[in-house]
């Protein structure tokens, strides 16, 4: 019932900028927040940012002034503006939505396919 659609990944320079979306398809279902998860070459999936219907956002703490996250909910779509990316931010970014289904009374996450981002000389 959960469709993602992922873009804007890349190969970029140290320095560099690449900016991600997130089309989000959930017919009935309701979000409550979307965001970015990321997984490195031999590392674990971790949380890069996220952010709220409300617009309440979090941040890992090796993005924090250089990542925005940003939503248009009129069209279930989520951002990841990154600047001044770095060799260690390269990673598969995957696309996260958590949502709820009003029949049942409960939660769901769900994670894209992801989006491979290099960073790299």
């Amino acid at each position: 019932q959960v469709q993602l659609e992922e873009s804007g990944g890349g190969l970029v320079q140290p320095g560099g900028s690449l900016r991600l979306s997130c089309a989000a398809s959930v017919g009935i279902l309701s979000i409550i927040s979307m965001g970015w998860y990321r997984q490195a070459p031999g590392k674990q999936r971790e949380l890069v940012a996220t952010i709220t219907s409300g617009d309440s956002t979090n941040y890992a703490d090796s993005v924090k002034g250089r990542f925005t996250i940003s939503r248009d909910n009129a069209k279930n779509t989520v951002y990841l503006q990154m600047n001044s990316l770095k060799p260690e931010d390269t990673a598969v970014y995957s696309c996260y939505v958590r949502y709820s289904d009003y029949r049942i009374d409960y939660e769901f996450d769900y994670w894209g396919q992801g989006t491979q981002v290099t960073v790299s000389s």
